[in-house]
């Protein structure tokens, strides 16, 4: 394997182009008129043009992806995550060209892409699985009779696909009409099949998998597991290892359930088998929702705890290496989180737009760093509206999950993004949240703390926003003192507040409010976009970049206190 084609984009790409440059192995880097300046791009050995903006005319053609494999001369094929990754048909394409597939076979890929077919076979092989039906009668009468036989509330989810597309949960008969339509719709457009499922629904679980290793040799092995109950639209913003719920017994059911689904498929490569995990009768239980035949985004919490490359280990096992370690020799040492970072605000809407300012955290690159962040983001990149709003992974590791936590809301709080609304802060409320700090976050966090958490970061924004905000109307830098002051008058989620700001000289301000209270500040500029303010014997970093708009008044994205 001389030269790696990564059929992918942004932050995997980068990831595996790390990876194969330290093994000395060239890469070729795909992409989209959109991405014709993103850093994967630059870092590739060769990059290749797909042309098109949308995910359908660029990474979701099979034919334009080998046509820049043959043209750059690769001779591997990497597909990252999402996109084609879990493509049987693109991975017995990409081999029936010659080209070595980085990923399990196709016809494993087949037999466990479907979450119907993944749960026949788990049965057989004595994993547990929810009461459910996936039979080949799609009609709703079907359904309707099977739902009552299983007993309210049940999941409803499309048999394809994965990222939380095409679930519902129905709670009565009522609603299950509806909510079969409204799935079926949503997984058709999202996977081109409009098969479903349901099963027994569990309504305060967790979402904790395992992550297992397969070698084209026979050996299977698991990596431990992670917890990922943290999320939003069944979308995993939030992930953990170990598990805070898991004892040494019950995380050895686990792997050992996975080790058997893997094998019994005849995997390949890096896989990953989800569970939901519930009390039952006073004892931990848990059931298979699925398995990706794929690399996890979240793989870096298992490359935290284990020491491991997991795509040096895909390499290795797609050259017909076996596993370098046994089950015996996996070493899983410390606590380990990850945060995904996204262009989204607090309400998860997702946004678009450029990057105006970015400034980062001192942070390594693989494996037991303290502070590890996978990104694909500079100042002046668009976040366009073609693809997921997800913009990099913040991951620390540490000997203890308390001490994680507070690493982890440190570089929350010390990284800066502005230009598009993020979820950083609103990550920073999950962490510190009494329930995440317990350990007792589960699927349904989200549901019923958000509302709290949001109002708990407003209040902090709100609070950020009056003290720091007229640092957006001082001049260059205050060298010439001026005998009057000039008004202002800042607004902010509906707060107005009036000042007036009047230079002392040499970077000197006084800031008078409308009730006579005053203050003095000592102002340094920096870089673009940041000012150092200092208020007695504090220092406090102040970022703040202007916000194009067509409004009459200037509006601006600050960040201060570790809010914005």
């Amino acid at each position: 394997m001389k030269r790696i084609l990564i059929a992918n984009r942004g932050e995997i790409a980068r990831r595996v182009i790390a990876t194969a440059q330290r093994m000395g192995i060239e890469t070729v880097a795909v992409y989209s008129d959109p991405d014709a300046n993103a850093p994967h791009v630059r870092e590739a050995t060769l990059a290749w043009a797909l042309g098109g903006r949308a995910s359908a005319e660029s990474y979701l053609r099979a034919d334009a992806l080998l046509q820049a494999a043959r043209a750059t001369g690769a001779d591997a094929v990497h597909p990252g995550y999402g996109f084609l990754s879990e493509d049987a048909g693109f991975a017995e394409a990409v081999r029936d060209a010659g080209l070595t597939w980085i990923g399990p076979p196709p016809e494993a890929i087949r037999a466990l892409g479907s979450k119907a077919a993944a749960k026949a076979l788990a049965r057989d092989h004595g994993v547990p699985c929810l009461p459910g039906y996936a039979g080949e009668d799609q009609s709703e009468a079907r359904f309707t009779a099977e739902a009552a036989a299983i007993g309210y509330p049940v999941m409803v989810k499309a048999v394809a696909g994965g990222g939380g597309r095409g679930m519902r949960l129905v709670t009565d008969a009522a609603q299950l009409g509806a909510a079969l339509a409204s799935a079926r719709a949503e997984a058709l457009a999202g996977f081109g099949n409009g098969d479903l499922l349901i099963e027994r629904a569990l309504l305060q679980p967790r979402h904790v998998e395992v992550q297992v290793f397969a070698d084209a040799h026979g050996r299977v092995i698991h990596l431990g597991e992670r917890d990922c109950s943290v999320q939003r639209r069944h979308q995993k913003i939030i992930e953990e290892a170990p598990s805070p719920a898991l004892d040494g017994a019950l995380r050895d059911q686990m792997g050992a359930c996975a080790v058997a689904l893997a094998k019994a498929a005849g995997y390949v490569g890096a896989g990953t088998v989800e569970f939901l995990v519930a009390q039952q009768d006073g004892q931990s239980a848990f059931h298979l929702m699925e398995m990706n035949t794929r690399l996890q985004v979240e793989h870096p919490v298992t490359e935290a705890l284990t020491g491991l490359d997991l795509v040096e280990w895909q390499i290795r096992v797609a050259r017909g290496e076996p596993l370098p370690l046994t089950q015996e020799q996996v070493r899983l040492t410390g606590h380990a989180i990850e945060v995904r970072l996204c262009a989204e605000d607090e309400s998860f809407q997702p946004h678009t737009g450029c990057i105006a300012h970015f400034d980062a955290p001192p942070a390594a690159a693989f494996q037991r760093a303290p502070l590890r962040f996978d990104h694909a983001l500079a100042a002046g990149a668009e976040v366009s509206p073609y693809y997921d709003a997800m913009l990099g992974k913040l991951i620390v590791h540490a000997d203890t999950r308390d001490a994680a936590i507070d690493q982890l809301c440190a570089a929350l709080r010390r990284l800066e993004v502005l230009g598009v609304p993020t979820n950083r802060a609103f990550l920073i409320e999950c962490l510190q949240s009494p329930r995440f700090r317990s350990g007792q976050a589960l699927i349904s966090f989200l549901s019923t703390d958000a509302d709290g958490l949001r109002a708990e970061l407003h209040a902090r924004q709100r609070l950020a926003a009056a003290r720091w905000g007229a640092v957006v109307t001082l001049g260059a830098n205050g060298a010439l003192p001026c005998a009057f002051a000039a008004p202002r008058r800042l607004r902010h989620c509906g707060d107005t507040r009036d000042v007036a700001v009047q230079p002392l000289g040499d970077g000197q301000w006084r800031l008078r409010s409308a009730d006579g209270e005053a203050d003095t500040w000592q102002v340094q500029e920096g870089a673009p976009g940041i000012r150092q303010v200092v208020t007695g014997h504090a220092s406090h970093r102040v970022a703040a970049v202007p916000v194009p708009t067509a409004e009459v008044a200037r509006r601006w994205h600050l960040q201060a206190d570790g809010v914005d």
